[in-house]
């Protein structure tokens, strides 16, 4: 067992190493070359369209944009957006949130494009439902089917460790950490609301997520911008902080400008799931008269994610200067962080905003395993009994230690991108095509708009 454990830690170093990393973010500059930094140039319209229902009311879809989004945020804002900011700068240092924005940038548009690509190739599965995601454009659109089957095995099995395990063993920690809350009643109360919610499938997971993730995610607003006001003074020297050991290279673990890049892309990169190819499983979904549009209301996950709630997180912490304590572990920095500026109310709201993110991960990653293990075995009786598991294994996840299945799910998750960028790269020509045809409607919109 300890080797197996050893092999699949090196695997994992391995394949969320350089090369992945590289090929992430180099797919994300790459892509925005291509649509001509459309995150910037179509950021205004996109914002616009996420609380717009004028376009989605007779199209075909399952849930509206609004929920298809707050589903896929609910999958993507969890941990990583708490510890796994943190841990960036525990080993990069403060710079390492520098390339974390950089990462979510390029990431826009790779998020953008998978997208497009989901609902372009999605189709209607046997109930009637919407279907779509990697494994579909992979089939479809690149004629690739046994990269779909690949990235469905690896989202199917991966689900389980970081959009359930994880997020429910994270959750009992800190209830038991924070408010003494034994394990096994968060467990049953993380079981009971993941069935409430799991098993209706996605309407319900759709209802649920636009109700719960503004108010999860304005909490941990508010709660940040308490302490940038009341400390406003410290802001301005947090961000030339972050800037100038950007490209200093003063990393906590290494000192050298390559840690802090590495440290920063991934973290960033981790948080937003940009070319992992989980969310476009949930853009599919969205009721929407044209791929792009649905494009852009994805695209704002990646801003929302990364470049608001992680930044919220980092500049909290460079703000403290806690995480110049060797002594304080990454996964307590950002309680530790916000009790430096507001006392014994610091680390509980953290907590509860950790509570939140992870119990809406788990929401969003069951759609996404379901819809992967529903392309291998499109059988109604075979998902329900896959919902049915996945939700038993949230008390699993929350009660027990089962160190082997994380480092297993973070090596499937890892390689769940690869089959997705290859994908994403090779229908990079249909991505332009259909940002093209979208952007021709936007212009007579906007002129009928004007008479």
């Amino acid at each position: 067992m300890e080797n197996i454990e050893k092999f699949l830690t090196t695997a994992s170093d391995y394949i969320w190493g350089p090369p992945l990393l590289i090929l992430l973010i180099g797919t994300g500059i790459y892509l925005t070359m291509r649509l001509t930094f459309i995150q910037l140039r179509l950021l205004p319209y996109s914002l616009k369209q996420v609380f717009s229902r004028k376009h989605d009311k007779q199209a075909d879809g399952d849930i509206s944009q609004f929920q298809a989004l707050m589903t896929a945020m609910a999958a993507t804002v969890g941990v990583g957006n708490i510890v796994g900011v943190a841990s960036a700068v525990v080993a990069g240092g403060p710079g390492a949130i520098f390339w974390m924005w950089l990462a979510g940038f390029f990431g826009m548009a790779t998020k953008y494009s998978e997208a497009i690509l989901a609902v372009k190739y999605r189709v209607k599965d046997s109930n009637g439902l919407m279907a779509g995601g990697p494994m579909y454009y992979l089939e479809h659109g690149l004629k690739q089917k046994w990269l779909g089957v690949l990235f469905a095995i690896f989202g199917a099995l991966a689900a389980f460790g970081i959009g359930n395990g994880t997020q429910s063993k994270a959750v009992a920690d800190v209830m038991n950490s924070t408010f003494e809350v034994p394990h096994y009643i968060t467990g049953i109360a993380l079981l009971v609301f993941g069935a409430l919610v799991i098993l209706g499938g996605i309407k319900s997971i759709g209802r649920v997520t636009a109700f719960f993730v503004p108010i999860m995610a304005l909490f941990y607003f508010i709660a940040g911008a308490i302490v940038m006001v009341l400390n406003i003074e410290q802001v301005p020297a947090a961000f030339g902080l972050i800037f100038t050991d950007a490209f200093t290279g003063q990393a906590v673990a290494g000192g050298a400008i390559g840690t802090v890049i590495r440290f920063g892309v991934a973290r960033g990169l981790f948080s937003n799931e940009a070319g992992l190819g989980s969310a476009p499983i949930a853009a599919a979904a969205a009721r929407t008269d044209m791929p792009g549009r649905q494009a852009l209301v994805s695209m704002t996950q990646v801003l929302f994610d990364t470049l608001i709630i992680c930044s919220i997180t980092g500049v909290t912490i460079v703000m403290s200067n806690q995480w110049q304590d060797k002594s304080i572990d990454a996964g307590a920095l950002t309680a530790q962080a916000f009790g430096s500026f507001l006392g014994s109310t610091g680390p509980i709201l953290v907590s509860i905003g950790l509570v939140f993110f992870a119990t809406s991960t788990i929401l969003g990653w069951s759609y996404y395993g379901e819809k992967c293990f529903q392309y291998l075995f499109p059988n109604r009786v075979a998902v329900l009994a896959y919902r049915v598991v996945f939700v038993a294994f949230i008390y699993v996840g929350a009660t027990a230690s089962l160190d082997l299945v994380w480092i297993l799910a973070d090596v499937l998750n890892g390689l769940m991108a690869i089959p997705n960028l290859i994908g994403l790269l090779g229908l990079s020509g249909v991505v332009i095509m259909e940002t093209r045809r979208f952007k021709k409607k936007i212009d007579e919109e906007r002129e009928e708009a004007r008479k």
